[in-house]
């Protein structure tokens, strides 16, 4: 496709400046994603009494839509992006509260709204845009320190994070928090705030355990496991050690049977299993090229907004993906995090969407003004007189 610079149309900007490896690696990772729902999801539905290839065909749809919300963000300018996120937290927000009053409640937690049929977790579609509201909120306090920037960044915080304990999902609360506390160091504060956040931190999930029975039984799990007992952790390292290096084939494996979460939270464990620990290095190398190309772009990006809304977007979707590989393997706790673009489920495939077009948007090569600044003239006194520069 050949496009001429001298095009200034919006697709025509796009298709010259966008990061081509981000946006491969991308795409890579949402076809794996439907792969490996139709690999992990049939098991499940039979259970539930749908059609083998309810999940899977559901995913196929909602990963063809995310792709073409994630084409269309990624064309919109930093302006666009701000206003964008601006809109849907306050729309995200509004309807947690509904959450809170008349949402559905699962395994003791109330997360999901049905609209028309479909569940919708405002949550997922909320921390895209408090990344960027957040990344805006510390990029302000240093341009213009005569804003309240600061004080509104700790409210965004405050407002989010307590919504999210009261449904509750400490989780997604963990996963906030880390990205604005790491946004607030960027900025230069003291290393002191550093050791007052982690403190924080650790008081909140000390609250948290003693608060909240199934993260009393979770970090118990994880502290001291028992082998053998069964549960989803347990069946899951049973998977990897039988996939092996190549694992048992397409369709071939049996721990993704009595997994219940096989194709959201454990869908990992069905990669080792069916595919093995080389596919499991495939999908983390894309990953890793898709949190990292963004923070290496972020370096030299003068806009300070830029500059921080890449790396909090970047660190929402790496530190989601760490949570969700870290509980596979055994690292952390049980937790229901989804894997980016893999795990099934509509909300987090649609906000995971929106989270990398905005990436793809603040990632972009911009022309610096400096580029196309104007030589100065030279403006003589006479014809003999010395020459002199004007504006």
């Amino acid at each position: 496709m050949r496009i001429s610079r001298a095009d200034r149309s919006v697709i025509s900007q796009w298709w010259l400046s966008f990061d081509r490896v981000l946006v491969a690696a991308l795409l890579a990772l949402a076809g794996m994603g439907v792969i490996l729902a139709l690999a992990s999801s049939p098991s499940v539905a039979l259970k539930k009494g749908l059609p083998p290839l309810y999940f899977a065909e559901r995913q196929m749809v909602f990963t063809g839509l995310g792709v073409l919300i994630m084409l269309v963000v990624s064309m919109l300018s930093p302006r666009a992006i701000r206003r964008l996120a601006l809109a849907l937290f306050i729309a995200s927000v509004a309807a947690m509260i509904a959450v809170l009053a008349v949402g559905d409640e699962i395994n003791g937690a109330r997360r999901w709204l049905r609209i028309a049929g479909l569940s919708l977790q405002p949550s997922e579609l909320a921390k895209p845009a408090f990344a960027v509201l957040a990344a805006w909120a510390f990029s302000q306090s240093e341009q213009r320190p005569d804003m309240p920037a600061l004080p509104f960044a700790f409210l965004l915080l405050g407002l989010f994070a307590t919504l999210l304990v009261l449904q509750p999902d400490i989780g997604q609360t963990l996963l906030i928090g880390a990205v604005w506390v790491a946004l607030f160091l960027l900025t230069g504060r003291s290393n002191m705030w550093a050791l007052g956040f982690g403190a924080a931190g650790a008081v909140g999930l000390a609250a948290a355990y003693a608060s909240f029975s199934h993260v009393r039984a979770r970090i118990d799990r994880f502290i001291a496991p028992v082998r053998g007992d069964n549960s989803q952790l347990d069946r899951a390292h049973q998977a990897f050690a039988e996939g092996g290096l190549f694992g048992r084939g397409p369709g071939e494996g049996t721990i993704k049977t009595v997994l219940p979460d096989a194709h959201t939270d454990f869908v990992f464990a069905v990669v080792a299993e069916e595919f093995g620990a080389i596919a499991c290095l495939v999908l983390i190398v894309l990953l890793a090229t898709i949190v990292l190309r963004p923070l290496l772009r972020a370096v030299g990006k003068p806009d300070s907004f830029v500059r921080y809304g890449s790396v909090a977007l970047a660190l929402l979707v790496g530190l989601q993906a760490l949570i969700n590989l870290g509980t596979n393997v055994g690292l952390l706790p049980a937790k229901g995090m989804t894997l980016p673009f893999v795990s099934v489920g509509g909300s987090s495939t649609l906000a995971m969407s929106i989270t990398c077009g905005m990436l793809i948007a603040l990632s972009r090569r911009r022309a610096s003004s400096e580029r196309f600044k104007l030589p100065e003239l030279a403006v003589t006194d006479g014809p003999l007189g010395s020459s002199r520069s004007g504006a």
